[in-house]
């Protein structure tokens, strides 16, 4: 991502093998298929990735972050946080590592006097995080396209243009993560293994 003054990124944070933790990296790719943003607007799927995310947020002036996170709310409850709430808040209740991981970034941004000028999570409070393999749950589902429009809304405050696709955008992530793909391959739910994923156990000897 190359700096300019009105630098945008907007991550989507989380693990789509566990249900609910894919929540940020599903509305990324949604934001990432619907619409057309200008140059210098960057949609990524962050994933688990951690420090190596720092030059793209060092680079941006404005950041906007999708995850699930432990707001303490009524599961499928969107919740916004701005500002310098976000890094604090990151680090107040961590479901995963990847929420360390993120946490550490923003740290060494301001360590580094590169911490972007607006930031806002956009947050979904998760119904379940423990089932590998698993899909969104209903009501987490639910708060993906309202949460879309927050960052539409957000960015149009911000001037940018935007535009609806009328084709196919190019990925974001590998396509067998695509919601279609990665669920459709899952067995039902009386035949599904909740101490993990069959389709990623070693073949028997």
């Amino acid at each position: 991502m190359a700096s300019s003054d009105d630098a945008v990124l907007i991550l989507g944070i989380g693990n789509v093998l566990w249900a609910d933790e894919g929540f940020g990296v599903r509305c990324a790719e949604a934001l990432n298929a619907g619409w057309a943003l200008p140059d210098n607007v960057t949609v990524m799927d962050g994933g688990t990735q951690g420090l190596y995310l720092l030059p793209y947020v060092t680079a941006a002036r404005h950041l906007i972050v999708f995850d699930a996170v432990d707001f303490g709310l009524v599961p499928g409850t969107l919740h916004l946080v701005a500002g310098e709430d976000v890094p604090q808040f990151m680090g107040a209740k961590k479901m995963s590592l990847h929420q360390t991981g993120f946490q550490e970034v923003l740290a060494s941004a301001r360590l580094l006097d590169q911490l972007p000028e607006t930031l806002l999570l956009i947050g979904v409070q998760p119904v379940e995080l423990d089932d590998y393999g698993g899909s969104l749950r209903p009501e987490v589902d639910a708060q993906v396209t309202p949460a879309v429009s927050v960052a539409l809304a957000r960015l149009r405050e911000w001037g940018m243009p935007l535009v609806a696709r009328e084709a196919g955008a190019e990925r974001l992530n590998d396509a067998a993560l695509s919601r279609g793909v990665y669920e459709g391959a899952r067995p039902p739910e009386a035949l599904a293994c909740r101490f993990g994923d069959q389709r990623f156990f070693p073949e028997d000897a």
